[in-house]
């Protein structure tokens, strides 16, 4: 009979390719790791890895396998999670990354609510503008705006329909005017965002293929997007801002939007992963949460509901 340990052994030991890695992670000696991988061979009768002093590889039985593997352990977690979500009994440790100003705002506000619907479980919350590398950073899931350029990863939708906006603070309006088409950008003071040493200074209009492109200028930039919103807030200039990320400054007044009939850039929002969502009952259950809580905020309800 083949042991569920030595199944999750052996497909960490093929995604770290060493069992010093898998060890690490699963937090058990080689020793251990090694003689659940000879237990599992033993019951396949069959090699899965070919060992060297210096190398470790893995077989094609053992590659025809590890498919299979992943695919029991999802099937396991998924019913494991079936049941926690049923029986609402959510913990262990959730780390997320967000984004700087959604975090700080609309997402810090959300999360509170989620945790005092779960509390036995343990979060751990890292806003940041920067794209973590989710393989080798301690991060389970990551909020961000668009699609990872890493197709290994999974991209869970939780706003689909967003979109960039430009906007200031009614007293920059009031003394330098609102733009009426996107070239007047050019003479107004832009507020840029840095995000993996690049200053976004190009920002688009319309739709493909006639996608017009302004070359912005200012003399402020951040790698932080919430130092970007406030310095619009205060009326430093016009930021080009996901609608989220200032919804609440524009409900307020702090904020007023200009070229509202101009097509901008599309901003879906999504949850990021290394694993499916339904791998473990926290991360379905933020899911879940988050898809109903989003819904009640961009349609002004003022009583955040839990989603049945």
């Amino acid at each position: 009979m083949v042991n569920l340990n030595d199944i999750q052994v052996f497909v960490c030991v093929a995604e770290n390719k060493s069992f010093s890695g898998a060890s690490k992670t699963l937090e058990i000696s080689p020793a251990v790791a090694s003689a659940a991988i000879k237990r599992l061979e033993l019951s396949l009768k069959t090699q899965l890895f070919v060992r060297t002093t210096r190398s470790l590889s893995i077989t094609q039985a053992g590659l025809l396998y590890l498919k299979h593997a992943k695919n029991a352990l999802d099937a396991i977690r998924s019913g494991e999670s079936a049941i926690a979500l049923n029986q609402e009994e959510i913990n262990g440790r959730l780390s997320i990354s967000l984004p700087s100003d959604l975090g700080r705002g609309f997402l810090r506000r959300t999360l509170n609510t989620f945790h005092h619907l779960h509390p036995k479980l343990e979060i751990k919350v890292t806003p940041t503008d920067r794209i973590s590398d989710l393989y080798k950073s301690p991060v389970d899931v990551a909020i961000r705006y668009g699609v990872p350029s890493d197709s290994s990863l999974y991209a869970t939708s939780l706003v689909s329909m967003n979109q960039r906006v430009v906007c200031a603070s009614p007293k920059y309006f009031q003394h330098h005017g609102k733009p009426s088409t996107p070239d007047d950008l050019t003479q107004h003071r832009c507020l840029c965002f840095l995000l993996n040493d690049v200053v976004h200074n190009k920002w688009q209009f319309g739709y493909a293929p006639d996608i017009q492109t302004i070359a912005v200028s200012g003399n402020k930039v951040s790698d932080d997007g919430d130092m970007v919103r406030q310095w619009a807030v205060d009326g430093e200039g016009i930021a080009y801002k996901s609608r989220l990320d200032v919804l609440d400054d524009i409900r307020a007044g702090k904020l007023e939007m200009a070229l509202e009939n101009c097509a901008t850039e599309p901003a879906p929002l999504n949850l990021i992963t290394v694993q499916k969502i339904s791998a473990t009952p926290a991360m379905q259950a933020l899911h879940s949460f988050l898809v109903k809580a989003f819904e009640d905020y961009l349609s002004d309800r003022q009583q955040m509901q839990l989603p049945k």
